[in-house]
């Protein structure tokens, strides 16, 4: 279930030190930032693929292997009907793929609470507390079921802070992934926000490219599987190692 801004928790104390919320492009200041989950802020280090092959294996005793049917930035339900593609020979129907994604569900709640690998990226934890404090409002943008994203965040207790969000469950396409997250940005503030009002980050060139076909700039992290360079050249307004540098068309 997607948290509302009554979720969060007491308005941490005012800091003397802590910045506005910047302008951008003398339109205005930013409002929201706009988080991808895998890689940007988390790593869970292979639960959720783990979870598709228990899955698979607890409903037709086959093994399945996400790694080799999908690419990294496919939604959820693409990997799952394309596994399913692959490793059965057909698709699925209706009723089969529906028990494929509770079952995925079931036991991705499993995989991450005993992946012995989990961890939150560095930075994150003072990074994002430290934007509500200065008043802007955060959101999901992630390829994720609505509720395995929140599966995810929950073990590092990182659900609170997002009050909106687009998710795999939306669309296959992760450009109206963000477009619906900019939709549901719009209803909590009650209000149409413009894009250059949202910031997004991520970790890959594929976020990148939706953030800015959304009309939005992007911070992208070289946390994970890409680095810096890779960033640069996919076309990334800013470019940090991590969390840590903080988001620099903020701090400006």
């Amino acid at each position: 279930m997607t948290q509302t801004l009554g979720d969060f928790p007491a308005e941490p104390k005012a800091d003397p030190n802590l910045k506005a919320p910047t302008a951008t492009r003398g339109r205005g200041p930013r409002q929201a930032v706009l988080f991808d989950i895998d890689g940007t802020l988390i790593v869970t280090d292979g639960a959720g693929a783990r979870s598709w092959e228990l899955a698979f294996a607890d409903l037709w005793d086959v093994r399945a292997d996400i790694s080799r049917y999908s690419d990294t930035g496919m939604t959820d339900p693409e990997v799952g009907r394309r596994t399913f593609e692959a490793v059965m020979g057909r698709g699925p129907s209706p009723s089969e793929f529906a028990r494929l994604l509770e079952r995925r569900m079931h036991f991705l709640t499993m995989t991450v609470a005993e992946s012995s690998g989990y961890h939150v990226l560095p930075g994150v934890e003072e990074l994002l507390p430290r934007l509500v404090a200065q008043g802007y409002v955060l959101g999901l943008v992630t390829g994720n079921l609505e509720a395995a994203a929140h599966v995810k965040l929950a073990r590092a207790g990182l659900n609170r802070y997002f009050s909106f969000g687009g998710y795999g469950s939306d669309s296959a396409d992760r450009v109206e992934v963000t477009r619906t997250a900019m939709r549901r940005g719009s209803v909590v503030f009650g209000k149409p926000v413009p894009p250059e009002r949202f910031l997004a980050v991520g970790d890959t060139p594929n976020d990148v490219e939706a953030a800015h076909a959304a009309g939005i700039e992007c911070v992208a992290v070289a946390s994970h599987k890409y680095n810096i360079e890779q960033l640069q050249r996919s076309g990334a307004d800013w470019v940090v190692p991590d969390l840590r540098e903080g988001l620099p068309p903020l701090a400006e």
